[in-house]
């Protein structure tokens, strides 16, 4: 039964940023048009004089102090007001894998800066061109010391820029626009007008429309079917209802008008679309990433607090992820979501609202699968997502697999001495103490092996089954809860420091305990306890039977 139980998790890496080359030009009478077409992120930061720049579809207008951050691959054409010879620095940006010692199975994350596949124009910014002038004039380098400013004075410049990109999504230039687009996604199902939203946002019905689209990059008709064709989506995975209840939920008049907005913003009618397989997925919360990986489907973007996800040799090795931190603004999230193309966000509606995330905000990038947390076990979660992207039979077998192994650690653990104790799982936190129920640590000790937990436990999860999680306890109440063998986890503070379990580990409540007195205890690792997914609670299983079966 023993196998390799190191640890799952794996961390993520952003690569090193390096300056390619770096050119100064000057478009005069003699050369008014410059063409760019580079094969890496470019940086055009504007010295002098005046001009425009132009793209496919946009002109931008150039004067002095002003930079745009090219996308790789991105054609432009550079055009100088000849009353006004613009001067301008190219700086052309590369990046590359970080080459030291990682962790197995870490993976390069992406980056922020010049993985974008859109042109960022800043009108005025110039700090930035300050330091590429100065990275030009001493792109020569006599001394290692210029040569160590020079990557100071670089980075400086991809921090500026990482500050314009996020001041990008959280400036409120316009919060009337924002309360107007906001009671859009609150009531899309109802009949919307672009003058009454005009009027919520106290402008013009012609203005709204230009104010709107420059918001939120699309026209409002566009905006409001996508809103309801998402939510349609939604209620087609859950099985909600008939083609025209649906209609009549999402706001329109019947099926038949449902079906050729869905088929004009899909390309398939409603009636083939939650049988379609599903290729980029979103999650919000790592442990579903893992749900997804485990079914085969890599997700696309993870929307979590860390960087890290599940890594072990018995899933694939995610190849790309894109990590956005779950305190990034509704519209950062909502980019993201749009320029990778996601079909599906997998999220509870909890874990959404505690981070200011709702899923009204965020319809309109993709529709919203509901994976209720605390309601459900990590089993339904597994069954839930292997339904929506059809995947039931590979969760069966694996929770069959998983069901054999739990026999057999079963078996193994009773044999020990450990089956006639009551064990009790106490989890230090910083600014509280708990006892764990049937959830993280808990499923795997009274679940799977059938350990007996304290009577005051047991009676909670004989009434709450899967849901109860944990309940908090006074330092006084450490005797009234405490078993025969303990396990303690602590989890560190916001600095990685353990020292406020100090107190009570040197209380005489806890000193006091029977446990304590007997060297009944184990203090378990964060890590390799505390996540709540099948490849964790798998390897929980194997960590436990080892932990056990090892007691004297």
């Amino acid at each position: 039964m023993k196998k390799d139980v190191n640890s799952e998790w794996a961390e993520s890496h952003f690569p090193l940023y390096m300056a390619d080359s770096i050119h100064s030009i000057y478009c005069t009478s003699n050369l008014p048009v410059y063409k760019v077409n580079e094969s890496l992120t470019v940086l055009i930061a504007v010295a002098g004089g005046k001009g425009i720049l132009t793209t496919e579809d946009k002109v931008y207008e150039l004067i002095e102090g002003s930079a745009i951050l090219l996308p790789a691959h991105c054609e432009a054409t550079l055009v100088a007001n000849l009353q006004h010879p613009l001067h301008f620095y190219k700086l052309v940006i590369n990046t590359r894998e970080y080459s030291g010692k990682v962790t197995e199975g870490s993976m390069i994350r992406k980056s922020e800066a010049v993985s974008n596949t859109t042109v960022h124009f800043i009108p005025y910014q110039p700090k930035i061109v300050a330091g590429v002038v100065e990275l030009y004039l001493h792109r020569l380098p006599e001394r290692e010391t210029r040569h160590v400013h020079n990557q100071i004075v670089f980075h400086q410049i991809i921090l500026h820029l990482l500050d314009e990109q996020e001041t990008k999504y959280t400036a409120s230039e316009q919060p009337s626009m924002e309360r107007s687009i906001t009671y859009l996604e609150n009531n899309y199902s109802d009949k919307i007008t672009r003058d009454g939203l005009a009027e919520i946002a106290g402008v013009t019905g012609s203005h709204y429309s230009i104010l709107f689209k420059q918001t939120t990059g699309y026209p409002l008709s566009e905006y409001l079917s996508k809103l309801r064709v998402n939510r349609a989506k939604e209620l087609l995975i859950s099985g909600s209802g008939t083609l025209r209840e649906i209609a009549l939920k999402v706001g329109y008049k019947d099926e038949f008008y449902l079906s050729r907005r869905f088929k004009q913003g899909t390309g398939v009618a409603p009636s083939s679309y939650a049988r379609g397989l599903f290729q980029k997925v979103a999650v919000f919360l790592s442990p579903y990433a893992s749900h997804l990986l485990l079914l085969g489907l890599e997700p696309t973007v993870i929307i979590s607090d860390s960087s890290e996800y599940v890594n072990t040799t018995e899933i694939q090795s995610p190849q790309s992820i894109n990590f956005i931190n779950t305190t990034s603004s509704v519209d950062q999230v909502k980019s993201i979501l749009i320029e990778n193309n996601i079909e599906l966000l997998f999220a509870a509606s909890k874990h959404l609202n505690e981070y200011g995330l709702h899923a009204e905000h965020l319809r309109v990038a993709a529709p919203i699968v509901d994976i209720p947390w605390m309601e459900l076990g990590w089993k339904e979660h597994l069954f839930h997502m292997a339904h929506v992207i059809q995947k039931r039979e590979q969760a069966e077998k694996w929770l069959a697999d998983f069901e054999k192994e739990e026999q057999a650690a079963r078996y193994l653990v009773q044999q020990t001495s450990v089956a006639n104790e009551i064990l009790t799982i106490f989890v230090i936190k910083p600014e509280e103490l708990l006892i764990y129920g049937v959830r993280n640590v808990g499923y795997v000790m009274f679940q799977s092996l059938g350990l007996q937990p304290h009577d005051r436990i047991k009676q909670l999860i004989e009434k709450h089954g899967d849901q109860f999680h944990s309940i908090p306890i006074e330092m006084s109440e450490l005797a009234d809860y405490a078993g025969d063998r303990l396990l303690v986890i602590v989890f560190p503070d916001v600095k990685g420091s353990t020292a406020h379990s100090d107190p009570i580990f040197k209380s005489t409540y806890w000193l006091n305990l029977p446990a304590v007195q007997l060297n009944s205890v184990h203090q378990l690792e964060v890590d390799d306890w505390i996540p709540y997914n099948p490849i964790s609670i798998r390897l929980q299983l194997q960590r436990a039977v080892d932990l056990f079966t090892g007691i004297q």
